[in-house]
């Protein structure tokens, strides 16, 4: 047990932390796919929001034509006051492609769809329907800190599972790329990306106000873009971790489309942009040697860790998902990110709009439509 303070608060759960928080204000966005869509994780995390009894539950779906009436008719089956917003409706599309929002689509862009709709609320939590642990507290715990002055809080948890470490892309990949970014000294952006302890993690929190004025990247960026703009916004002053345990996710492969390497390059891009928002100015012709140096200085301390708590450590293949990351490193591209609903050229009510039309043509389940009320 410890009780070590980051350079943003940090709230541990000591063994029963069961906090009380305003849960009956707070929109809960559980992003999905198709192919989560009965699985046993999502369904117990929607069977434990029937539990947390939120205001309401967006689900923002990337599914089918073929596919998004049976899995809105299975959400429909919970106990939820639940908001579905299909992402890949042919309406949607139009009015995206109208106001020019229309690029690559991700989890970031369904998100961003979601958090229109749902930041009439007083608070938001956003987190991933592939949590196998997750148990009821989760939302209560994220909000906590809001409901004490805080504007952003994120979970963190350890990744074991199998007898192994997981949590690689953070492990190998985000953690050393921040420490070799801070080899010049320090910076408070990088210190505030520095304090998280398990910064890719897909739950967070925000106050309505705050989520009409972050910008969302599209895709696997999301998480590290979603702290750089808390930092731009509200700083390491109003912003809080959150200790949710243990987690067990579902794994991916390093190579591959989706895989890890493909993950680390958008992920890469998102910590760079935001590191140069926030005014500091890398030293791209060092930073892959030392990315390299602070990952392998890492990776002896992963193996020691394992070997301490009885792990299996598969140095060799440590070493190689390296190598893989070290290839995505380079100056960020483009800037596609969405914008902050506060600047957008369309509206939450005309998102909403488009997905009740684009739905009532696949299902005729009513209760799934997305509502808004005025901000």
């Amino acid at each position: 047990m410890e009780y070590v303070q980051e350079g943003v608060r940090t709230l541990h759960d000591f063994g029963d932390a069961h906090p009380d928080a305003p849960t009956d204000s707070t929109s809960v966005i559980v992003p999905m796919t198709e192919r989560e869509h009965a699985g046993l994780a999502a369904e117990r995390v929607l069977s434990a929001l029937e539990v947390v009894s939120p205001e309401r539950v967006v689900v923002p779906l990337r599914a089918s034509e073929e596919r998004v009436g049976s899995v809105v008719q299975w959400l429909s089956e919970f106990d939820l006051p639940l908001s579905v917003l299909w992402c890949d409706g042919p309406r949607l599309a139009d009015q995206l492609a109208t106001a020019g929002l229309d690029g690559t689509r991700g989890k970031g862009r369904d998100v961003w769809l979601a958090l229109g709709i749902a930041s009439d609320s007083d608070y938001v939590v956003v987190h991933d329907a592939d949590a196998k642990s997750y148990d009821e507290y989760h939302v209560s715990k994220l909000l906590f800190p809001l409901a004490h002055g805080a504007a952003f809080s994120k979970g963190y948890y350890a990744r074991v599972e199998n007898d192994r470490l997981y949590g690689r892309l953070f492990r190998l990949f985000y953690r050393p790329l921040v420490k070799a970014l801070a080899a010049d000294g320090g910076d408070p952006v990088l210190d505030y990306l520095g304090s998280f302890r398990y910064a890719l993690a897909g739950e967070f929190a925000t106050t309505g106000r705050l989520a009409r004025r972050l910008r969302i990247q599209r895709g696997w960026g999301l998480e590290v873009g979603t702290l750089g703009e808390a930092f731009r916004l509200v700083g390491a002053e109003g912003s809080a971790q959150v200790d949710l345990g243990i987690h067990e996710h579902d794994h991916r492969s390093v190579s591959g489309p989706s895989g890890l390497s493909d993950m680390s390059e958008q992920v890469g891009d998102a910590l760079l942009r935001a590191v140069e928002d926030n005014g500091h100015r890398p030293a791209y012709k060092r930073l892959d040697s030392r990315y390299r140096a602070a990952a392998e200085r890492l990776v002896d301390a992963y193996a020691l860790d394992s070997g301490f708590n009885g792990l299996e450590y598969d140095r060799d293949d440590e070493l190689a998902q390296i190598d893989a990351y070290a290839d995505t490193i380079g100056q960020p591209g483009p800037d596609t990110r969405l914008p902050a609903w506060d600047d957008a050229e369309l509206s939450p009510a005309s998102v909403a709009a488009a997905a009740i039309d684009d739905l009532a043509d696949e299902t005729e389940i009513e209760a799934a439509a997305p509502t808004v009320r005025p901000t």
